[in-house]
């Protein structure tokens, strides 16, 4: 018990970003699943998503396990797309969709919402958004 929480004051201490205090404060890998799962079920039922929804396959399964695995490895935990699927190259993987401004947009909507819904630190949500900003934007292929 004592090394836990000794753990959990370290965990605290380390700024997001560094090591996996971001992967940690996401919750893991559970909870990094539950906010992919309400991002895609808020770009599933938002009708100002419908585009970037249409961009995607009808089952969700695979986006929501690749998007988790991603996220996972992003915030500093364990590489696990990479593990099942390979490198990801951002650009790459989505230059066959046409993403303006527009649909970066309504993804960080998605994810802001999704965020909502998360029992995170409000200064962890401000970092995140952050951040996600800029595989968000190197998404982008068009104004």
């Amino acid at each position: 018990m004592e090394n836990r929480q000794a753990q959990d004051n370290y965990n605290s201490q380390i700024p997001y970003g560094v090591g996996d205090a971001s992967y940690q404060a996401a919750g893991s890998e559970i909870g990094i699943r539950k906010l992919v799962d309400d991002f895609y079920d808020i770009m599933d039922k938002h009708p100002d998503t419908k585009k970037i929804r249409s961009m995607h396959p009808h089952d969700l399964t695979v986006s929501r396990d690749k998007l988790t695995r991603f996220l996972c490895g992003w915030l500093g935990g364990p590489r696990l797309y990479a593990e099942k699927y390979g490198p990801i190259r951002i650009p790459q993987v989505h230059s066959h969709l046409e993403i303006g401004r527009d649909e970066r947009d309504a993804w960080l909507f998605c994810m802001r919402e999704a965020l909502k819904k998360q029992s995170y630190a409000a200064e962890f949500n401000s970092y995140l958004m952050e951040q996600l900003y800029v595989p968000a934007e190197r998404s982008r292929n068009r104004k």
